[in-house]
């Protein structure tokens, strides 16, 4: 490391010549918001010098280019993108996006720790830089069934490995206040380490204990009012641009010049449609610009302002002596990303086929037994019955508590298209008792046929919504039979579907055989009336009994706000 540092020492003086040599790039100062033409110099991962002119044994010459710091996710699920890590940095770092923070989740709720450990050697095989923050609710809650448990003992083996940054989204926040033994032995363990947060509409005194705690972001605010309640108790606001749940357009008014320093962006949940057709955070940069929010400030906030809420010292500023993660933009207002630098690797395909192969897991994680339209009968008594429903709206992970009259015949509570009201089941899939929940959604607008997932948050059984019992059947068998993914099924048939074999989570193909799949599912699940452009995500999240208001889990109808089953 002595010969690095001193090579760096003199390319930095133009003594020596650098590794790589951006020349006459527009760099965007984040400190200023002034614009310098330059060259930049990098050796090893390290930029050496900027504002100056420098030789290299690689030159790439930038033509006037702007050139900002590599973005960083503060928080994300690579499973949501239904693709390997390996799979999401071929496909995201092209975009600028060179540093993510990656809560494993969703592959840890299905296989515990064995799907920490993938995720952590794909984090030491990837281009990108992935950083693990340890799950931190494994289950989210005991009101549904789940397959793994995560107590403290699980994660302090992984503690020490320098991909593990810290303790990840603290979703159960009534356990935080309620001083659960379980979550303290967590926060305990981590107190010298990033906490992230999870809590939506916590405000008041329940807020400030739960930051007494040292959790020290959250990604859930969904209006500005409650971001700047946070913001003021010294909580770092993460906003948010998922593809189920989208709160740039409420939160972007607090984005100035006096919070940048305070505010990064994250993605959470983003469909893989959404990253091929809009972006990935380069999409949130141009449209928090076009929403009037100061240039030099939203690319702070994109990089160097997540680095210093995060403890990354080395990177977010095109510097010398900073980490060499880069971007080149043919646009600086509309984002529009022609290179990239990683870790002072220009991002290139062999990269990518350089990478060591890590195996896939969980591949036989489906353990539900098929299932027949009885499964999905709704027993009530009388011409009529009244039923609480799940009220969807896109783009929002909050649900509505609604209520409708509904026709009961032959003893069933019937589904009506009239008013939405379709039937929603949520079916037990890791084989430790059979449940399935039943009730009532609106929003999906579905005029026949059924949709089905095994991506729901965080458990991750089958969930599926439909117009009536057969096709809500074919399409959780469709499901079951590929081992997990999506189905779309009418009149019996499944007539789309999507396989997602590791952990009923993601697939072993490549994107663009995800995302031709993924198209076809839309469309039929279009073509059967369904008015969400995210049904799939969307369908994910109605079975997550830790985001407001009305949940369906295997056990049954839940009231997270009373944080209880709906009694009848």
């Amino acid at each position: 490391m002595a010969s690095d540092l001193s090579h760096r020492i003199l390319a930095g003086q133009s003594l020596r010549p650098a590794d790589l040599v951006i020349r006459n790039a527009r760099l965007l100062d984040l400190v200023t918001g002034s614009i310098d033409d330059t060259d930049i110099a990098i050796v090893g991962e390290r930029i050496v010098g900027t504002h100056g002119r420098f030789d290299g044994e690689r030159v790439v010459d930038a033509a006037g280019r702007f050139v900002v710091p590599g973005f960083i996710d503060t928080h994300l699920h690579i499973e949501s993108s239904l693709v390997t890590p390996l799979e999401f940095d071929r496909f995201v770092l092209p975009r600028g996006v060179t540093t993510v923070f990656c809560d494993p989740h969703e592959i840890a709720n299905v296989l515990g720790a064995e799907g920490i450990a993938y995720f952590v050697a794909c984090a030491e095989a990837s281009v990108m830089d992935i950083r693990i923050n340890l799950s931190s609710c494994v289950p989210a809650t005991s009101f549904e069934t789940a397959a793994a448990r995560l107590e403290i003992d699980d994660l302090l083996p992984f503690l020490d490995h320098p991909k593990v940054h810290g303790l990840a989204e603290m979703m159960n926040y009534p356990g935080v206040l309620s001083l659960d033994p379980g979550i303290l032995a967590k926060l305990e363990a981590f107190q010298d380490r990033h906490v992230d947060g999870h809590a939506p509409l916590l405000r008041g005194s329940a807020l400030t204990g739960y930051l007494a705690a040292g959790i020290r972001t959250d990604h859930e605010a969904t209006g500005a009012d409650e971001a700047m309640e946070k913001l003021r108790k010294g909580m770092a606001i993460l906003i948010r641009e998922g593809s189920a749940s989208k709160d740039l357009e409420a939160l972007a008014e607090i984005l100035t010049a006096d919070t940048s320093a305070f505010v990064a962006l994250c993605t959470d949940d983003r469909s893989p449609l959404d990253i091929a057709e809009e972006g990935h955070l380069d999409a949130m940069i141009r449209r928090l610009i076009g929403r009037g929010c100061p240039v030099h400030h939203v690319y702070r906030a994109a990089s160097l302002s997540a680095a210093r809420i995060f403890g990354l010292r080395d990177r977010g500023m095109v510097a010398p002596g900073w980490r060499a993660d880069l971007v080149l933009l043919d646009d600086l207002e509309a984002c529009r990303v022609s290179d990239v630098v990683a870790g002072g690797r220009l991002v290139e395909r062999a990269l990518f086929d350089a990478r060591p192969a890590v195996a896939p897991v969980g591949l036989a994680s489906m353990k539900a037994e098929p299932v027949t339209p009885e499964h999905f009968r709704q027993p009530a008594v009388g011409p009529t019955c009244d039923a609480a429903v799940i009220g969807v709206k896109a783009g929002l992970l909050l649900t509505a508590r609604l209520g409708a009259t509904l026709a009961v015949v032959e003893g069933e509570a019937q589904p009506d298209l009239g008013q939405d009201v379709l039937k929603l089941a949520v079916v037990e899939r890791h084989g430790r008792n059979g449940n399935v929940g039943l009730g009532f959604v609106n929003g999906f607008g579905l005029q026949r046929g059924a949709i089905a997932s095994s991506v729901a948050h965080d458990s991750h059984n089958i969930t599926v919504v439909g117009t009536n019992a057969q096709d809500m059947a074919a399409a959780v068998n469709g499901v079951i039979a590929r081992g997990g993914g999506f189905a779309v099924a009418d009149e019996g048939h499944v007539v789309a579907a999507l396989a997602l074999p590791m952990a009923g989570l993601m697939s072993v193909e490549p994107v663009d055989t995800v995302i031709h799949d993924l198209e076809a599912l839309v469309a039929a699940a279009r073509g059967l009336g369904c008015s969400l452009l995210e049904p799939f995500l969307q369908l994910a999240f109605l079975a997550l009994p830790v985001i407001p208001h009305l949940k369906l889990t295997d056990r049954g109808l839940f009231d997270v706000d009373r944080f209880a089953f709906v009694e009848g």
